[in-house]
């Protein structure tokens, strides 16, 4: 009997994780068991196609379970809830359709369960009630927009996929209030960023309450809601009201099977992507992740990273030896005409590890001035002590925020400001100025070292 891999998840990091598998070990058995009806998609583009800006949702997926079962003898069951692992018996207990059970053993077992979208409010079961982070509740949330025709939005929390959403329903005419209930948009940005992000919400017609924690979403009864209470007695009305106010990793399953659940509260993993049980892996949104500044377990749920640990965890199934070192916490996001990127750590969290952080701000073009560049703002974080470069984040238009690659990789090579101070970047007119926005931080950095 050949040996069989049980893949719980379907999305990016189940999916990575069955197809690399299947390319190391074409006799493997494999099995996906996914609780929806849609796998391998491009779940970072929802926003995009609840704005309209994607037409139909095929377009966000990659391949279909179909084409897995025929053209990669990937046995992908769909509408398959796992419910419980015996790790012992080496069997995983599911649902099928949501009521019938079925046991299905495995030799070698990758959790990608994911995370669930954290809705924890009276009045989160409302019909008009959503959140955008799979494929099925965008389809949801867009047919409502299509259907109902709303005018006003009120969208908790401030987070990427939230900001996302903003634009995407203000596109579309609607008036689009974010409750936030810290004093800053987006956890970790910079005061000089985020002022850039507050001037393009304004200029877009999106209400911005900072300080504004949700109580509870009003209605009458149990049909639509009207309004979203915050604060002390804040109430906001609403047509309809969108969750983001974070994620929080599926860990359930893995808990009662006996597999540790790290600090952050994602399923702890090694560089295999090993958990505590031999044999039995994980990987995605409901893992943990090493993060190479702090160098400490972190939970940092991206896309990018959820397909790299699939990729990993499938490859050690089939027998391989692979490793995945960590991350440093790189993201780009766009609201609007307005690039926003970010990698590393910010400030606070930088002084919060011990670092004796500071930072310079500085602004540059993204080109030639004569060459139609833009000015974008630029800031560098570094640590004082060592001078090695803790993180970097960009505003501005005109693709500037995919600079933020180049600081991405200072950051894996720990590299110092004196490493960056002539670093040999490209340089032509239409594509960039002579001195990089990277350089001038890192010059002005130096200044400031010099200085102090």
């Amino acid at each position: 009997m050949p040996e069989r891999l049980v893949v719980i998840g379907g999305v990016a990091a189940g999916m990575s994780a069955a197809s690399r598998a299947r390319k190391l070990r074409p006799e493997m058995e494999i099995v996906v068991l996914e609780k929806g009806r849609d796998v391998s998609y491009g779940a970072c583009g929802l926003p995009y196609f609840v704005a309209g800006l994607v037409a139909r949702p095929e377009e966000l997926v990659v391949y279909d379970a179909q084409f897995f079962r025929e053209k990669r003898n990937i046995d992908v069951r769909l509408e398959h809830e796992a419910i419980a692992i015996e790790p012992g018996k080496k069997t995983v207990h599911a649902l099928r359709g949501g009521s019938q059970p079925v046991a299905v053993r495995y030799d070698k077992l990758i959790l990608a369960t994911g995370a669930a979208p954290v809705m924890e409010l009276p009045g989160s079961k409302r019909p008009n009630v959503f959140h955008c982070n799979t494929l099925a509740e965008a389809i949801r949330l867009r047919r409502f927009l299509e259907e109902h025709r709303p005018q006003r939005a009120v969208i908790i929390g401030s987070g990427y996929i939230g900001l996302e959403v903003a634009e995407a329903l203000a596109r579309r005419g609607l008036e689009v209030t974010i409750l936030e209930r810290s004093n800053a948009v987006l956890d970790g940005i910079e005061p000089e960023i985020e002022q850039k992000l507050e001037q393009a919400l304004a200029a877009h017609g999106v209400k911005l309450r900072k300080g504004a924690e949700a109580k509870s979403i009003l209605g009458t009864g149990e049909g639509p809601a009207q309004s979203v209470a915050y604060g002390l007695s804040g109430n906001e009305r609403a047509d309809l009201v969108v969750f983001s106010a974070g994620i929080r990793p599926r860990t359930e399953l893995a808990a009662e099977a006996g597999i540790a659940i790290g600090p952050t509260g994602a399923i702890a993993t090694d560089e295999r992507m090993q958990t505590n049980l031999p044999g039995h892996y994980a990987a995605g949104d409901c893992a943990e992740v090493r993060n190479l500044v702090t160098g400490k377990p972190d939970y940092l749920p991206l896309g990018t990273t959820a397909n790299k640990q699939g990729r990993v965890a499938g490859e050690n199934a089939a027998g391989s030896a692979a490793r995945f070192d960590g991350v440093v916490g790189t993201l780009v996001t766009r609201f609007f005409e307005l690039g926003l990127a970010r990698t590393g750590l910010s400030v606070a969290q930088a002084r919060a590890h011990g670092f004796a952080a500071t930072q310079v701000t500085v602004s540059a073009y993204t080109r030639a001035k004569y060459f139609g560049g833009k000015k974008f703002l630029l800031t560098l974080i570094w640590d004082q002590d060592s001078e090695r470069v803790l993180g970097c984040q960009i505003a501005g238009e005109d693709d500037a925020a995919k600079r933020i690659d180049t600081a991405a990789m200072a950051l894996h090579a720990r590299m110092r400001i004196e490493d960056l101070l002539y670093v040999d970047l490209s340089y032509a007119p239409p594509f960039a100025p002579v001195w990089e926005a990277l350089l001038v931080a890192a010059n002005e950095a130096r200044k400031q070292r010099r200085r102090a």
